[in-house]
């Protein structure tokens, strides 16, 4: 038979946003995906009707695009809660409960489902009965014990009481899973309870939904949280049923859906991943920088620095390297290498890699993703809607002055204004600290009568500005800390004769003139 194709999932319940941890376990599956030629399949667990929301479906739609993470088949971006890509939707689970439900009658119907008519009142009742009264850990259900019996089933139907479905596990023998990252792992049947599939009011539970749509989609590897491992056992005695006697096919076909291919037999691969922690080794938060994925995008970091930082989360290039593109990590990622320890998630790390990939980038290019940052998309607007020429030749004219010094995107914001503005506020720190020195109203005139006719260009600019010292009789800086606080409004700014050259002569003299006065008004005494 011809090997089924490989087939990963990204599954997110949509109650919240993408953090770290989530978008390294799409990142591993997409990366998987890539190097073997196969299929990324991002599906939308939302049956939890209480928590799910639209809200949290476009966010994560949106931030698993930015993180530039294309998937195969899933939600279309541009249409995330009504169109989609694929031949094996929907991809939202509050779009495939009749699938469920088909699924469901089948299992009860070959004995693999009974009926638990429990309360939870009589489900408390029956742990502590079962504990003794001690304490501890909850006890294993198990349909031996907590089946009921012919007479009580048949007074609770009569009375119309509502029912869980379980699903009855075997009660000893074992499991093994050869899980990619974690080995092998044996599992005892007789310490796994009987999990809930259907609840009272008739939708499924994530083993059985979960479960379905994998082997419905063509899923051969899961990769997912270490969180989850403890429901695999339970999830393949599902996928087995399913496959026996095209039980599944039966039942897509009965709802009309796509049917599963001859080859998709169940996923047959496991990855279970170990925990994203911050640099204390406790868990992630968000003073580790653990926020939503969108909020990376706000501070400036750059989608292909997020992905390499993610990647090395956990795995390491089998040379040992850090800085990696996207197809160096297509071309070398392997599942197999990912370790089992938690993995430590350094934001300071992060934003020196952001740094290093921003001044490597084309100017032209870092202008342009500047952009964002200064038409109102992340904080204030400084650029018209839509920028126009002038004001774009004065963001490419910055790029050079700040390009080394950046770290974030977002730190243009800081350098930024004085360029953008006709007029600027002058810091009261740094009014306080440089303009109550000696000489710094007079330095402040001298700029003013020497830049009054200059050739406007960065070599005679200097040149006008570094004969002042000698004149005035006091060192370069305390000539030009005040010109540049006069001229820019702040005591720190990009290099002082090239902000100089790019600001209009008669923006500089009009600063010049400004800020005068009120050096004048804060100089020394005598």
């Amino acid at each position: 038979m011809t090997p089924a194709p490989v087939r990963v999932r990204f599954c997110p319940a949509p109650s919240g946003v993408l953090h770290v941890g989530s978008v390294r376990a799409a990142l591993y599956n997409w990366l998987h995906a890539r190097h073997h030629g196969g299929t990324f399949v991002f599906r939308i667990e939302d049956t939890d009707a209480a928590r799910a929301t639209e809200e949290s479906m476009r966010s994560m739609v949106e931030a698993l695009s930015w993180v530039g993470l294309d998937w195969d088949e899933g939600p279309d971006p541009a249409d995330p809660l009504g169109a989609e890509r694929g031949g094996h939707g929907p991809y939202r689970q509050s779009q495939r409960t009749a699938l469920y439900a088909a699924v469901a009658r089948r299992l009860e119907e070959v004995g693999a489902l009974y009926h638990d008519f429990r309360t939870a009142e009589d489900l408390e009742a029956w742990r502590e009965q079962a504990r003794g009264g001690q304490g501890g850990g909850p006890p294993v259900v198990k349909a031996a014990v907590f089946r009921h019996g012919p007479d009580d089933l048949a007074r609770f139907v009569a009375e119309g009481r509502p029912s869980s479905l379980r699903l009855a596990t075997p009660d000893d023998g074992s499991v093994v899973i050869d899980d990619l990252v974690r080995g092998e792992v044996r599992f005892d049947w007789s310490q796994i309870s009987d999990p809930v599939l259907v609840r009272s009011d008739g939708s499924a539970t994530y083993p059985l939904a979960n479960s379905i749509d994998d082997v419905a989609q063509g899923i051969s590897l899961i990769c997912r949280g270490e969180d989850l491992l403890s429901v695999t056992p339970r999830q393949l005695l599902i996928h087995e049923l399913l496959v026996r006697d095209g039980l599944i096919d039966e039942a897509l076909a009965e709802v009309g859906m796509p049917p599963r291919e001859a080859t998709w037999q169940g996923p047959t691969s496991f990855a279970h991943l170990p925990m994203v922690v911050g640099t204390d080794r406790k868990k992630l938060s968000k003073r580790h920088g653990s926020v939503a994925i969108q909020e990376f995008a706000r501070q400036g970091f750059l989608p292909a620095t997020l992905r390499n930082y993610l990647a090395l989360l956990g795995w390491s290039h089998p040379d040992g390297q850090e800085r990696l593109t996207d197809e160096e990590l297509v071309a070398t990622f392997d599942l197999a290498g990912v370790g089992r320890s938690a993995a430590a998630f350094d934001v300071e790390k992060l934003t020196a890699f952001n740094g290093e990939r921003i001044r490597e980038l084309d100017p032209a290019e870092l202008s342009a993703l500047l952009v964002p940052f200064l038409d109102g998309t992340y904080g204030d607007r400084l650029l018209d809607d839509p920028p126009t020429e002038p004001q774009l030749a004065i963001v490419g004219g910055l790029v050079p002055l700040v390009q080394e010094r950046m770290q974030r995107l977002d730190e243009v914001q800081a350098y930024a204004p004085p360029f953008l503005t006709d007029e600027v506020a002058l810091d009261e720190a740094a009014v306080a600290k440089v303009f109550t020195k000696a000489g710094a109203a007079a330095a402040i005139a001298a700029a003013r009568r020497e830049l009054g006719d200059v050739e406007w260009t960065v070599e005679a600019i200097e040149a006008a500005l570094r004969g002042l010292p000698e004149e005035l009789g006091i060192g370069f800086g305390k000539v030009a800390q005040p010109i540049r606080v006069a001229v820019t409004g702040s005591s720190v700014s990009p290099p002082l004769f090239e902000s100089i050259e790019l600001l209009p002569r008669d923006v500089v003299l009009a600063r010049l003139d400004a800020a005068l006065p009120v050096a004048e008004a804060n100089a020394p005494a005598g």
